[in-house]
């Protein structure tokens, strides 16, 4: 009972091999996957897979912080029509990212509080992208609405008290990738101070491969491998882990799965 919340299955990486792909990740108990848009140039390739997989993949619709630069007023603005087109389960992937360059601060900042407004017009959750930014991201839930916001703090890696200060959100998890496997790695600690019940499984393929696949494409099949870490790390078998974020995705996203036995809570 496993859902990737977060792959970029459309990217070039995967295409030529993505029905394998996605057979693999049936064969390991994906039930389906939630897709992320980036930017406008994304848009089609998104579209195209959700059209060609419509109960296994279900697009989100979003800006990624490290598409804004000069021109993020036209793009905005195509994202925006964008998410006309069709119905997505979340706006996403935005955020604010100031690891590669936080030349476009201010803008990214504007452009991911205009993005928490349509997810509260559109009644969406958000998947959003922190990376280096998890301080900032928090000042600008808290400035558009805190209380009128839910979502998940996708490929989360912060600290116990930057988690400390997500909890108090109350509508919003935290996405569990490859990076738990890592040697080294300090999500195992912080881990021990997030709930079960807050956190859902993510591979963000292709990037942040698990253990044993690190170095190599990631995919939506190796999932499995970060759940049997997480489950480790709760003391408790890789199936209920599956079956708790399992329902705590569905808790979130309003997603149509077929022969659903558990329903949305």
């Amino acid at each position: 009972m496993l859902i990737d919340t977060h792959s970029h299955l459309y990217a070039h990486q995967f295409d030529n091999d993505r029905p394998e792909v996605i057979r693999m990740a049936k064969s390991v108990g994906v039930q389906c996957i939630l897709i992320p848009n980036e930017d406008s140039k994304s848009i089609n390739a998104v579209n195209r897979l959700c059209d060609q997989e419509p109960d296994f993949a279900y697009p989100m619709m979003g800006l990624h912080p490290t598409s804004v630069n000069e021109n993020y007023v036209t793009e905005l603005k195509k994202i925006e029509t964008a998410l006309t087109k069709r119905h997505f389960y979340a706006i996403g992937e935005i955020g604010i990212d100031l690891y590669w360059n936080n030349h476009f601060f201010k803008e990214q900042k504007q452009v991911f509080e205009e993005q928490l407004r349509w997810s509260i017009d559109r009644q969406l959750p958000v998947a959003i992208h922190s990376r280096n930014s998890v301080n900032e991201i928090l000042d600008s839930i808290y400035y558009v609405g805190v209380d009128r916001l839910r979502g998940v703090f996708h490929c989360f890696d912060g600290t116990a008290e930057q988690w400390d200060e997500i909890f108090k959100l109350t509508s919003f998890y935290v996405g569990i990738g490859g990076i738990i496997t890592y040697k080294n790695n300090t999500l195992v600690e912080t881990l021990k101070h997030i709930p079960v019940d807050k956190i859902v499984l993510e591979t963000d393929s292709p990037y942040l491969p698990p253990v044993p696949y690190r170095g190599k494409r990631n995919e939506p099949a190796y999932i499995l491998e970060t759940a049997k870490i997480v489950a480790k790390n709760y003391a408790i078998t890789t199936d209920m882990l599956s079956l708790k974020t399992y329902q705590n995705t569905l808790n979130l996203f309003a997603i149509p799965i077929k022969n659903n036995k558990y329903g949305n809570e």
